[in-house]
This record gives structure tokens, sequence and C-alpha cells, in this order.
């Protein structure tokens, strides 16, 4: 596994100062210091792993002397009842990093099996399955590897990323009178040149004009599929083609089928549930 970056460290330790806070009363209250023990971290559905070396981590930032095994890889497919890792040492440290710890897996691996659903669907076709910024707000580099974990494509990790002009540039500059094609002409000459230039774009009549201009994708926003085909033809492979807004499990096959290269679903991280994972100490 990977060695944990100082990110996901600094990510560590404010979950644990929201949840240890003053100290863990109960562990405190029951377990004799001395007490050692292992516990066994346990998938208990299907699914597909993402998270495991923070969860283990969590660990180890609660006390060192806590030793950690990861049992499979980022990415695996889960099973009921597969062990992913283990956890070694004072029985009091592992009561205190559970929960953290489990946080962590969970909801990764969550976005992980819900972003191998939607790759699974549009198997068959060019298009990627691409996240967006709609992540939780500090968990971004987390929950982006998670998304690669299930087969995704990771978009903009951040604003200095890519030019993206979005409706609400657009409508600030058209108010000052400036057409697509200017307002693409100007991110063009105000914009490093090692970035690429994507505009969203809501009916296919602008196809031409974007991509005239320079665009090098296409955010093809909230169309039907018979729009999002048009404006594929169009682009004639003179731009990439991204579909985004409301893509769902039950759409996004027809939107592959459309022809886009891309497809940006918000839903990876914004809405997927939790994947269940338990903590079993056992006897050594």
């Amino acid at each position: 596994m990977r060695p944990i970056t100082p990110d996901t460290e600094a990510i560590i330790d404010r979950a644990l100062a929201e949840d240890v806070r003053g100290g863990d009363v109960t562990t405190e209250a029951l377990i004799p210091p001395g007490l050692t023990g292992q516990a066994l971290l346990v998938a208990e559905e299907h699914g597909v792993l993402s998270g495991l070396e923070t969860a283990l981590a969590v660990f180890r930032r609660v006390d060192p002397e806590v030793e950690t095994e990861a049992r499979a890889e980022e990415g695996a497919s889960l099973d009921p009842g597969m062990v992913v890792g283990s956890v070694c040492g004072p029985v009091a440290a592992l009561l205190t990093a559970e929960r953290t710890a489990l946080n962590f897996v969970r909801r990764l691996s969550g976005i992980a099996t819900e972003t191998s659903r939607y790759v699974r669907e549009v198997a068959g076709y060019r298009a990627r399955i691409l996240d967006t910024r709609k992540t939780t707000p500090g968990l971004r580099s987390l929950e982006k590897r998670a998304v690669a974990a299930g087969g995704g494509v990771n978009h903009r990790r951040g604003l200095d990323d890519g030019v993206l002009i979005k409706d609400n540039h657009a409508a600030a500059l058209r108010a000052q009178g400036m057409s697509l094609a200017q307002i693409i002409r100007k991110a063009r000459a105000n914009a490093p040149h090692t970035l690429k230039i994507e505009v969203e774009i809501e009916e296919p009549a602008q196809v031409e004009e974007a991509v005239s201009a320079g665009a090098d994708i296409l955010l093809l926003d909230n169309m039907t599929a018979a729009d999002i085909a048009a404006s594929v033809r169009l682009a004639a492979g003179r731009a990439l083609t991204e579909a985004s807004g409301r893509i769902s499990l039950e759409n996004v096959r027809e939107v592959a089928a459309a022809g886009v290269d891309l497809i940006s679903v918000g839903a990876l991280t914004h809405s997927s549930g939790a994947l269940d994972f338990s903590l079993d100490l056992i006897d050594s």
C-alpha cells in the first residue's frame, strides 16, 4: 500500500479531533491500560474496496504501537465476511480508533462501489465515467481516489486544474455584450497555455460556435439523449464531448449510446451510500 500523504494525515487528525475530543471516557473507564488484542476489519456486503489504508492509519495515529496489516488491495472486489485488514495492539487504542476508521472505509468503499455500477452500465461504449467537484468538504482527495478505485476517472481536483466556462461565467460576460465565441477566445488568451478550455453549452446550435472559437471540450449540460447525439455529430471529433446533469444509473447507458466521450456524475460523491464493515475483536 502507498504511504499516507500529509493531506490524508491532516484529514485523519481532524476526524479524530471531532470524535475523541477530550478522550474516550468509556474505554478509559473499562479497559485496563496493559490489555492487548487483535481485531479484524471485515466487509459485510458485496462491493468495491477503497480507503483501507486510511482506516488502518487511524489506528496507528491513535497509538503508534498498533500493528496493522492490509489483506486486500484498493479496488478489490468484496464479499460478505471477507477480511480486508487486521490490527493488533493495545485494546484501548483499537476501540478508540474503531468508529473513525470504519467511517473512512465505509464512506470511500461506498463511493467506489457506486462508481463501479456506473462503469458497468456503460460497458461496450467509449464513454468514460467522471466524477465532479461535488465532494464532501475536506475529503476530496480521498473521495476522488475512491472513484478511481471503482473504475472511474477524475475530473478537475480544483479550480486550477482546467478552464471550465459554466453558465454563470457566460451570463456575467454576456451581460457585457460578449458572445460565446468571444468568451472562449478571452479564456484562451488569458489562461495558461497548458490548460484545456471546456465550455458548457445548452443546445446543439451552440456547438459550431464553441468549436470554431477553439473550445477543447464541450460540456453538454442537461441535454436529452437526442440533443447529445446531435451535438456529438456536429462536433465531429473536433472537440471532446462530455455529458453532465441529471445522470443516473437509469439513464447513463442511453447517454453513453449517444456517443459522448465523457459522462460526469455528481452522484458518485454527493449521493453514494456507505458500504457496511465491522471491526471484530478476536481471541489472540
